[in-house]
C-alpha cells in the first residue's frame, strides 16, 4: 500500500499558482495513519529522543503520536500570540508570504535530544526556524520528520548539516 494514495492535490489552495498537498483523507484512515507512523518510526528505532517538536499545525497530529511511541515530551510551536507562558520566537519566508513562530522558554532544556515534525518539507523555512528555536534553548537536533517533502522546491539545502526523513516525496 501506498500512502500517496492517502493525499489529496487541491489546486489553487491558499492562494493562486499553490498545489496543496491535503492529509485530511490520511487522517481519516486508521490504516493509512498506522502505516504513516510506523514508518516514521522506523528511522528513529536507535536514537534517544527526550522530546518531539509539533509544528502548528498539521505537524501536531503526528508529532503527539511520535511523542507517545517514544515515551517523550511532546511541544507546540505555535504562532504568535497562542502560547500562554513566556516564548521565543523566529520569523521566516513561507512559499507564498511571511510568517512567525514561538515556543515556551521552557519547553527545552539544555541538551534534550529533540525529534522536529512537520506535515511538509517545502522551501525548508518553516523548519530552518523550527531548528533555530530549539537550538536558542539548548536542544540537540536529531532528527527532523516530514510526512510529505516537495523536493523540486529545495528545502533541505535551508537545513543544512541536519538528519531529515519525509514518508513521501512529491
Amino acid at each position: 500500500m501506498s500512502l500517496e494514495q492517502y493525499i489529496r492535490d487541491i489546486q489553487g489552495f491558499p492562494q493562486e499558482g499553490i498545489l496543496f498537498k491535503d492529509i485530511t483523507p490520511l487522517l481519516a484512515s486508521p490504516n493509512g495513519r498506522e502505516e504513516c507512523l510506523n514508518l516514521l518510526l522506523s528511522t528513529l528505532k536507535d536514537k534517544k529522543i527526550d522530546k518531539v517538536v509539533g509544528v502548528e499545525s498539521r505537524g501536531f497530529f503526528f508529532a503527539i503520536l511520535l511523542a507517545d511511541r517514544l515515551n517523550a515530551g511532546f511541544i507546540p510551536v505555535r504562532k504568535p500570540k497562542k502560547l500562554p507562558y513566556d516564548t521565543i520566537s523566529a520569523s521566516y519566508d513561507l512559499e507564498y508570504g511571511k510568517d512567525t513562530l514561538e515556543i515556551h522558554t521552557d519547553a527545552i532544556k539544555k541538551g534534550d535530544k529533540v525529534l522536529i515534525h512537520d506535515d511538509v518539507l517545502a522551501t525548508g523555512g518553516t523548519a530552518k526556524a523550527v531548528c533555530e528555536l530549539v537550538e536558542r534553548l539548548g536542544g540537540e537536533i536529531v532528527q527532523l520528520n516530514f510526512l510529505m517533502e516537495l523536493s523540486f522546491l529545495n528545502g533541505r539545502e535551508k537545513l543544512g548539516k541536519e538528519e531529515i526523513f519525509a514518508a513521501m516525496t512529491f
